[in-house]
């Protein structure tokens, strides 16, 4: 069996990363820089046609895709994401939408994904080979002198199941309705949201309110680690029997959850027949288990030697509020839209996200996009590249790079044009990258020479067909 683990993931915030692609932010609640895939791509969205005016994602949706809404139409997905020497995910999406009349759409979506490959532990690369005992307690894996530890364990699939009901109630109200469910190896979560919208000024401007409620559950390989417990080895025993009893006694084996709920507040103004702005403000509440079960850090001495690892200690609270402006222009041969965002949460994680996207229409059936996005976050003030051995032990820390400090930047380009038979086909290409950098820690001893904060580089190729 193989251990499951969050890749550099996730995966939040962002909306957190462009492409956050992974599951980590929910399960661990990382900030947004997380090289998270499988997090991303499916909850954003999912949470983004929730939460955001319906008048707005009408507009959007028309103006990028030009939608018809008179008949079904089904979207179909292939994402292959690569990082450099790290994870990789594979992820198939359709979707089915089914308007009844031109008051009511029913929505459905299965995704499904991937994840293999190699993720960072948390420890500090060192001058000599390392040990590491794997999550389950079954095996060694070991690090050669001067690399970044990475667990090439990790592996996970992960089926998801969403619904959604939009229903225009009169000229000025409308609502949003949805479901969803996700499981994986060590994961569950389950939530269902909620927004209502009221219109005026004969429909330029819409107010829209929306609530969102998850409920997760925790069950970690070889169970949860207790926090700050120190990692036990097979070679300090004289029999596995005697290893396993002690590596027990650093586990919890019962399950435990999570809970997230979200409220978002948010006003769209049309301002001419050109232009659409968006102003919106999230709260995220997070209560229960937020740790990375999989992720220690290490206790060096003065010359930066390691003497010990630690499994990783999170907060079991967290509030989170964001501020969200957009605007979409449409151009005489296309469409551009400009966003900001701003979030912060009582762990110190702050974070500003400048995104843009340039569509040029070629033809009638053939078009061109540019995507740009920027991304910097602070580190969540528990967050520690190591622990001094001269130091007492914390009662919170963690060494994951998506809650330190960090830079993100996302170049893509998308080419769509209309099949003779009236499908769409769209072809995305975009390159990743993440440059974490120091919190300030100075680096002890050999830990001078050696990559305390490696960049993360992932390639990004998407294929979808609408028809």
């Amino acid at each position: 069996m193989v251990a499951t683990k969050t890749p550099g993931n996730t995966a939040n915030q962002t909306l957190t990363e462009s492409q956050a692609y992974t599951q980590s932010r929910l399960k661990t609640g990382a900030g947004d820089g997380g090289t998270s895939i499988a997090d991303a791509l499916s909850m954003a969205s999912f949470a983004l046609l929730s939460m955001t005016s319906s008048v707005a994602s009408a507009t959007e949706t028309a103006s990028l895709d030009a939608v018809e809404i008179d008949s079904p139409k089904i979207d179909a997905a292939l994402l292959y994401y690569l990082e450099q020497d790290r994870v990789t995910v594979a992820e198939g999406i359709f979707n089915l939408k089914l308007p009844l009349g031109d008051k009511r759409i029913y929505e459905a979506k299965l995704v499904l994904d991937t994840l293999t490959g190699s993720s960072a532990n948390g420890a500090v690369p060192q001058d000599q080979r390392q040990t590491f005992t794997r999550p389950s307690g079954n095996g060694e894996y070991t690090i050669n002198s001067g690399n970044t530890p990475l667990d090439d364990t990790f592996k996970d699939t992960r089926v998801q199941l969403s619904g959604n009901w939009a229903e225009i109630w009169s000229l000025d109200w409308s609502s949003n309705h949805g479901v969803y469910l996700s499981r994986e190896y060590d994961y569950t979560s389950m939530g269902i949201n909620s927004a209502l919208a009221r219109s005026f000024n004969k429909n330029n401007t819409q107010l829209s309110l929306g609530m969102a409620y998850y409920y997760d559950l925790v069950d970690p390989v070889g169970g949860r680690p207790l926090a700050m417990s120190n990692m036990v080895f097979r070679d300090d025993f004289d029999s596995h029997a005697e290893f396993r009893t002690e590596f027990d006694k650093t586990r919890q084996i019962a399950s435990t959850d999570k809970q997230t709920v979200d409220l978002s507040v948010g006003l769209t103004q049309i301002i001419n027949r050109h232009m659409l702005v968006q102003l919106s403000y999230n709260l995220s509440s997070l209560q229960g288990y937020m740790t990375d079960p999989y992720k220690v850090l290490s206790l060096v001495d003065a010359s930066g030697t390691r003497e010990a690892y630690f499994y990783e200690s999170r907060p079991d609270e967290r509030l989170k509020q964001s501020l969200y402006l957009f605007s979409k222009h449409a151009l005489a041969t296309g469409v551009t839209d400009l966003a900001y965002r701003y979030s912060y949460d009582d762990w110190g994680v702050a974070s500003h996200t400048f995104e843009s996207h340039y569509r040029y229409n070629f033809t009638s059936s053939f078009f061109g996009q540019l995507h740009l996005r920027y991304y910097r976050q602070e580190a969540a003030h528990f967050y520690r590249v190591f622990l001094k051995s001269e130091e007492v032990l914390p009662e919170f820390a963690s060494a994951d790079y998506r809650i330190g400090n960090m830079n993100t930047y996302t170049f893509g380009i998308k080419i769509g044009h209309t099949l003779a038979d009236g499908t769409k086909a769209s072809y995305r290409l975009e390159y990743y990258q993440q440059d974490p950098y120091s919190n300030g820690d100075q680096a002890l001893g050999q830990l001078a020479q050696h990559e305390l904060y490696p960049s993360v580089k992932a390639i990004i190729f998407q294929l979808g067909l609408s028809f």
